[in-house]
């Protein structure tokens, strides 16, 4: 008699699990570390994210739309343009290289095509693109570059 007592609740368990599962997996499906940044030209890059506040605050902007930044040459070895807001800031000693995308101040965006190094906060790395496909893809002078999720 007592196990009969089990399997009503024993069966609302069982039946429940599929629910659980796929909210778990629309969770990690919305979770990326991931961005795309899109050169006015046409020419579409992907970039994998820091573990970092400043790189979870530009995801969030992200999740609201596209931002799209105005950037300039600089030292023949970066683009940087504002961001139009404040990210927090995780300033360290760095050594840049070609496809590292970088806060500067917590308000302007760097992509870099060379090396530096300075006291900046890492927000991620452009995936398989090295310092000449970049440079050739942000061309000189002024560039425009829209930030989207990477859906």
């Amino acid at each position: 008699m007592k196990a009969i007592k089990f399997i009503p609740l024993l069966a609302c368990l069982l039946a429940a699990m599929p629910i659980f599962g796929q909210s778990k997996e629309k969770n990690e499906s919305m979770k990326t570390n991931s961005i795309r940044l899109t050169v006015k030209v046409g020419k579409t890059f992907t970039a994998t994210l820091a573990d970092n506040s400043s790189a979870d605050a530009l995801m969030k902007l992200l999740s609201e739309g596209d931002v799209t930044v105005e950037m300039e040459d600089y030292g023949n070895m970066e683009k940087v343009g504002p961001l139009g807001t404040d990210l927090p800031r995780n300033d360290r000693r760095i050594s840049t290289g070609p496809g590292d995308i970088i806060l500067y101040q917590g308000k302007y965006l760097v992509i870099y095509y060379s090396t530096n190094s300075w006291n900046f906060t890492r927000i991620g790395k452009i995936d398989n693109a090295d310092g000449a496909q970049l440079k050739s893809a942000l061309g000189s002078g002024g560039v425009t570059v829209t930030l989207s999720l990477n859906r």
